[in-house]
């Protein structure tokens, strides 16, 4: 029995191995993805002074003003967080693609055919997925704050474990949801549509440029529901914001939940559709 967990742990490793050699092997993909975020950081969030359009009241009543809308005195800090929500929504979204393309050049019929369960290969994908969307968000951190992102007095090493556990949560319950809107395709157009569907939804009913309370009513029940709003809160409450336990723990939960129940979806569709 241990030989058996152990032998379907090498496949999911192997089948992971292969995934992100692929992507080392590209740079220009990797470059591609840091350059879409640091063009919003520097063109949005730093165009958009919303401070210096404050600049006309008393100090004290401007940042009043700020830290009332969006936790922090600056709104670039604020906007700069919601970007490594950005980056890891989008790197998660096109691990469907990686299915389709295996089925089109065989390499999928060929795992088919070995002991590998299915499972272990949507496994793989969704492991290859989050450590990717780890690793760009590290970088997107680092560049922020170079960049001018003020952190919280009370940001910690802990703070760092929590924001990539957010961040493999959803990582892992939207990579799911696109391996399993994949298991069935073999164009890449088809996926394609699927992603510019569901990304721009995601994307601007959440939370990642402004806070939901500015929203209206009707976008606000979209943001409520939406997980990326509740990564990019836990990333918020563990970077620029004073932290708010229950808020995070709520978070926390949500994302949880998500990433459960989109897994457990993601393997029962792959038993049953994941065919050669």
């Amino acid at each position: 029995m241990n030989e058996y967990h152990q032998g379907r742990l090498h496949g999911v490793w192997a089948l992971t191995t292969r995934e992100l050699k692929k992507w080392l092997k590209d740079p220009v993909i990797l470059f591609m993805t840091i350059l879409q975020p640091i063009i919003w950081m520097g063109l949005l969030g730093k165009a958009m002074n919303l401070g210096g359009m404050l600049s006309n009241l008393p100090p004290q009543v401007g940042e009043q003003i700020m830290r009332s809308t969006f936790g922090t005195t600056d709104y670039f800090s604020f906007m700069a967080v919601g970007m490594i929500s950005f980056t890891v929504m989008f790197t998660t979204m096109f691990s469907g693609m990686s299915v389709v393309w295996d089925r089109r050049l065989g390499f999928l019929n060929k795992v088919l055919s070995t002991p590998v369960s299915r499972a272990a290969i949507v496994f793989s994908k969704i492991l290859n997925s989050t450590l990717r969307g780890m690793f760009q968000a590290t970088l997107i951190m680092i560049l922020a704050i170079l960049f001018g992102l003020q952190l919280s007095p009370s940001f910690t090493l802990l703070n760092i474990l929590g924001i990539y556990l957010a961040i493999f949560l959803l990582s892992a319950g939207l990579s799911s949801l696109f391996i399993a809107l994949s298991l069935r395709s073999t164009r890449q157009e088809t996926q394609m549509a699927v992603v510019n569907l569901i990304n721009l939804p995601l994307m601007f009913a959440s939370n990642i440029f402004f806070p939901v309370s500015m929203m209206p009513g009707w976008l606000q029940a979209i943001a409520h529901v939406n997980p990326v709003s509740y990564l990019t809160d836990a990333l918020r409450q563990l970077t620029v914001l004073r932290m708010d336990v229950s808020a995070l723990t709520l978070d926390f939960a949500y994302l949880g939940i998500f990433a459960a129940a989109l897994f457990t979806i993601g393997v029962v569709l792959a038993w049953r559709f994941l065919t050669k």
